[in-house]
């Protein structure tokens, strides 16, 4: 059952306490690592029998597969994920930055060009759950953004078949190649290449343990978006809140994961206690229960606040993933708002719409970090290169005070090279 907290009354330690993961995976992933590096698609073959039980012909999934696939999902499908398509589309090409120059003084040019990452690669989870949603959130700004190619790397099943919704949702994305390959393997090949994959400049997406630990120890060789953790949602609803929607909305977040966080703050302890009765009501009759259960067990918690400004000052301390505010004239607290991944508005805005549908981006920064990362943008597929132009006049009006400011630092090599410039 759920823990219910009055702010206050227990620890603050209790109150903002997060469950850390304790399987220390770096010695096998490092191992993966070194292997994948020195043997390339042989060892990637090997990984992919030991764990994904597939015997392969092939790491890269042919024109033909991804075919028969589209042929396999439901024509409705298709269409909720061409509109989910456009959607997110819409939002990250607001995102889209432009390059500057500036040539405000005689003899002077500064400017800034903006470029995007030549190669993206894109990680796909397999396993219990299929996620094409993260293919469309994870690829559609790599390729809004400009990037040449944007590579997708999922565990194939048993039987050498790639899920056929995740093939789908690559085909709506525009994803240029996409390869049999998952775990850490999959993300030392995005790293360093094999003959097959190649190594790209920018590794996106979630995965387990053993891939999140892997693009960390890749982290420096190539660009990584975030280090995910288990995934979060905070509630901040008052008493008119029906006690039925936000247990639900909670559920939705702890059946993702037993490490998954689900926490409501709230004024009412008459909704407290209604939401608690609701959760025991809902767990048994979802799909992935005993999920949820340890979830909500475990990580769960019910916070009870004074009023609804002191409960987003806790939700700004724990600077949660997803956060919900259900509330009247929700638009009223936004600005109160300082830490959070991705906010839900109103009592009509279910995370899940983020998760699948409205467009702005669900890879979100997670354990605390929205304190100073953001969700996954357009951002995160470019480079910014800036630069500089005097003609020999301009230069002249200031290089004995970048020699002088040079020699503050003592580096008088730094002074000669402006200096020298100005001498007979």
């Amino acid at each position: 059952m759920i823990k219910i907290m009055k702010y206050g009354e227990v620890a603050n330690e209790d109150i903002f306490a997060r469950e850390e993961p304790t399987t220390n995976v770096a010695p096998i992933v490092a191992e993966i690592i070194a292997d994948v590096r020195e043997n390339g698609d042989k060892a990637l073959y090997k990984y992919c029998e030991k764990f994904d039980k597939a015997k392969l012909d092939s790491l890269l999934v042919s024109e033909k597969e991804i075919a028969e696939a589209v042929s396999l999902v439901e024509p409705r499908f298709l269409d909720i994920l061409e509109r989910a398509a456009e959607n997110i589309r819409k939002f990250h090409s607001k995102q889209v930055r432009n390059s500057f120059i500036i040539n405000d003084e005689n003899g002077i040019v500064t400017g800034q060009k903006i470029i995007p990452v030549d190669r993206a690669g894109l990680y796909v989870p397999g396993g219990t759950a299929a996620y094409p949603s993260t293919v469309l959130m994870d690829s559609i700004p790599a390729k809004i953004a400009g990037c040449p190619e944007v590579v997708m790397v999922t565990p194939p099943s048993a039987d050498g078949k790639v899920n056929p919704v995740i093939l789908a949702a690559a085909k709506v994305a525009g994803i240029d190649k996409i390869f049999k390959v998952g775990g850490a393997q999959a993300i030392a090949a995005l790293a360093y290449g094999t003959e097959s994959i190649p190594k790209v400049d920018k590794i996106v997406g979630p995965g387990n343990a053993f891939v999140a630990e892997a693009k960390r120890q890749v982290f420096g060789k190539v660009s990584i978006d975030m280090i995910a953790g288990p995934s979060e949602i905070l509630i901040v609803a008052d008493g008119k809140s029906d006690p039925r929607f936000v247990a639900a909305d909670l559920l939705s977040q702890a059946e993702h994961d037993r490490m998954a966080s689900a926490v409501l703050v709230t004024e009412s302890e008459e909704l407290a206690k209604a939401v608690s009765d609701e959760l025991e009501r809902q767990i048994p009759l979802l799909l992935r229960a005993d999920i949820a259960r340890e979830s909500i067990d475990k990580n769960g918690k019910i916070i009870v606040a004074d009023n609804l400004y002191r409960a987003i000052e806790i939700s700004n301390e724990i600077a949660p993933e997803h956060l919900e505010l259900c509330v009247d004239n929700p638009f009223d607290y936004l600005d109160s708002i300082r830490h959070a991944g991705s906010i839900f508005m109103g009592r009509n805005c279910p995370e899940a719409l983020g998760d699948y549908f409205a467009g702005p981006n669900h890879t979100l920064p997670t354990s605390g970090t929205a304190r100073f990362s953001s969700p996954l943008s357009v951002d995160d597929f470019i480079k910014k290169t800036q630069y500089t132009y005097y003609t020999r006049e301009a230069l002249n009006r200031v290089a004995a005070d970048v020699g002088f400011f040079a020699e503050q630092e003592g580096l008088t090599a730094h002074a000669k090279s402006a200096v020298i410039r100005t001498e007979e």
